[in-house]
């Protein structure tokens, strides 16, 4: 009970200031949730989960207590063995339905009888054959940003955190997992049982059941996979703990118990995704060499930036992300030295150039206005790598060592909290000066005109192979002998619009470009291929496509198809055939792109 209290004092301080969530229907100045008793079982044959969520909470004023719900039927709220009354709010586009429970005086807790349906948009159900092992069925949830209320009715805002505790009924032979304690093994009853003791936000609610095993990395790290996936997994991801080590030396220690990871089914629509105690990642980081292990840094880092202080609502995202992206890059460069982490930094800086060029100049600032609009509209490369620069301005202008010190206390004083922009940029301007220039960072277009482009050494060394290249080297004479990732990735994303169909034979023939298992080069790829119009590649991006549902992969292949009229063609039937694989939030966007339903 007084940990309880403690964390209920921090919520409470954290709100004072902070902005009423735009995308929350759910009022936490009335009435705030403190804890989670959930009870459900998950049934493959309808999709649907089954079950309760039994919430403790802290009434403020009146006599009502108001929950997200999107994509759920309510059959029931009870409290003290009583029915209490309730209404559903009108459907709202993104936000879904307001639950409004109406509680007598005294009331401290009240449990919500509910059942999703098979559209849930944060539930994907597999078959069989979409999984690795090809035997049996696959579900997982992908909350972030607001699609938690679908599987849960629950205050679905980053600005109100709470602890949980859950009970998880699947069949026999598979496993279930949660963000909190997890089990290593199945059980004859198929009944598990989750405990999360840290306070934590909704989006960052996750489960998984599957035919799943565990595998120890270290003393906190581990590995979840599908059987046939284990032996690969453990092997890319086997410096995870080192990972570990780095980030608490820089800023203090972990505080969420273990770190262990999960690989999903190749219809995962992101990279990885932060739940705490089991970050979900994406099978397309498997490249057999270890080369895309920064995503692990990335989503290790939100151990701190994100799940630790969490951004008060979506219009500060990149508070989040823009955080997480400098951790990881300190990560790296601990790890594998300056030169890997500047090209990570520089490759950062093409992606945003390229999403500075397409995105309207309101949605180019840090802080974002997304009211009435979808949250995940902020996902771009603004939060992420603007957010990096501009950290990493602070950085230049204090010097490392102040501002690592800075970091470390912002932790350290935030821990389990929340924080707006305007918090954010108070904070550095008492602690590091008042003209370290902001302001123009957050909320002004682009980026400043003082900022200096990165610089990578590596790449500059990738660039004249190009260079000799296009001046006729043949490609057995390219010296790239230990290249990684990131320097072929440098090379393919240089080649100009003039490459002829005769220059990506000869690349494919000595590279092998179009068979490559790297999905990250495979992409790239294709995207040329597509664009130069390289047929040989063509079964390959069908292929890929219909396999892949990373939503970071898909959109610029679309993109790309839907140029021309015959590209539009093929990229719709290919749609057709992929669309059933993908998972909601990749679904949203490729609709648009292709036109479905026109």
């Amino acid at each position: 009970m007084y940990l309880r209290l403690c964390i209920l004092f921090v919520l409470l301080t954290a709100l004072v200031g902070a902005e009423p969530d735009p995308h929350s229907f759910s009022r936490p100045e009335q009435a705030q949730v403190t804890h989670l008793d959930l009870d459900i079982a998950v049934d493959f044959q309808k999709k649907q989960l089954i079950g309760s969520a039994s919430w403790d909470f802290q009434l403020k004023e009146g006599n009502k207590i108001v929950f997200d719900a999107k994509d759920m039927q309510i059959r029931s709220v009870q409290a003290d063995g009583k029915y209490l009354p309730f209404a559903l709010g009108p459907e709202v586009k993104w936000l879904g339905q307001s639950l409004t429970v109406f509680v007598p005086d005294g009331t401290k807790r009240v449990t919500i009888n509910y059942a999703t349906r098979p559209e849930a948009a944060a539930l994907q159900w597999l078959k069989p054959v979409q999984t690795a092992g090809k035997k049996e069925p696959f579900l997982f949830t992908q909350s972030q940003a607001i699609l938690a209320r679908s599987w849960i009715p629950c205050q679905d805002t980053p600005g109100v955190r709470y602890t949980y505790d859950a009970k998880v009924k699947v069949p026999p032979q598979l496993l279930a997992l949660m963000s909190a304690t997890n089990p290593t093994e199945k059980n004859a009853e198929g009944v598990y049982s989750f405990r999360m003791p840290q306070a934590i936000p909704s989006y960052l609610m996750a489960m998984a059941v599957g035919d799943l095993e565990f595998r120890s990395l270290g003393d906190v790290t581990g590995i979840y996979a599908e059987p046939v996936m284990m032996e690969k997994s453990a092997y890319e991801f086997a410096e995870t703990e080192r990972m570990v080590d780095a980030v608490e030396k820089m800023y203090g220690p972990y505080r969420w118990g273990r770190y262990d990871m999960l690989v999903l089914p190749p219809s995962f629509p992101f990279g990885g995704m932060e739940n705490p105690r089991l970050t979900f990642l994406t099978p397309t980081v498997i490249a057999g060499d270890r080369s895309l292990t920064s995503l692990i840094a990335h989503e290790l880092a939100h151990s701190w930036s994100g799940n630790l202080v969490t951004n008060a609502n979506w219009n500060d995202f990149w508070l989040n992300e823009g955080f997480t992206v400098y951790l990881e890059r300190r990560i790296m460069e601990e790890l594998y030295g300056k030169d890997y982490a500047d090209m990570l930094a520089r490759l950062g800086y093409g992606d945003l150039e390229h999403t500075l060029e397409e995105t309207p100049s309101i949605d180019t600032h840090l802080k974002l206005e997304l009211k009435g609009r979808d949250p995940d509209e902020g996902l771009s490369d603004i939060a992420y790598e603007k957010g990096y620069f501009f950290l990493r301005s602070l950085e230049d202008q204090v010097g490392r060592e102040k501002f690592d010190k800075f970091l470390r206390e912002y932790f350290d004083d935030n821990a389990f909290g929340t924080m707006t922009t305007e918090a954010f940029l108070e904070r550095v301007k008492n602690r590091l000066g008042p003209d370290l220039g902001v302001d123009k960072w957050v909320y002004s277009a682009g980026l400043p005109s003082s900022f200096q482009e990165p610089v990578s050494t590596r790449f500059q060394q990738v660039d004249n192979q190009k260079e000799r290249f296009f001046s006729g080297t043949t490609p057995s004479e390219l010296e790239t002998k230990g290249w990684t990732t990131h320097e072929w990735l440098r090379f393919l994303r240089g080649l100009p619009d003039t490459t002829t169909v005769a220059q990506m034979k000869a690349l494919d023939q000595q590279f092998h470009f179009t068979d490559s298992g790297n999905s990250e080069i495979l992409a790239q790829w294709l995207v040329t291929a597509i664009h130069v119009g390289y047929e040989p590649a063509y079964p390959a991006v069908e292929r890929f496509l219909v396999r892949v549902g990373r939503r970071k992969f898909l959109t610029p292949l679309y993109r790309e198809l839907v140029k021309t009229p015959e590209g539009k063609e093929r990229a719709r039937k290919i749609y057709a055939k992929a669309r059933p694989n993908y998972h909601s939030v990749s679904v949203g966007t490729i609709d648009e792109i292709v036109g479905w339903g026109e």
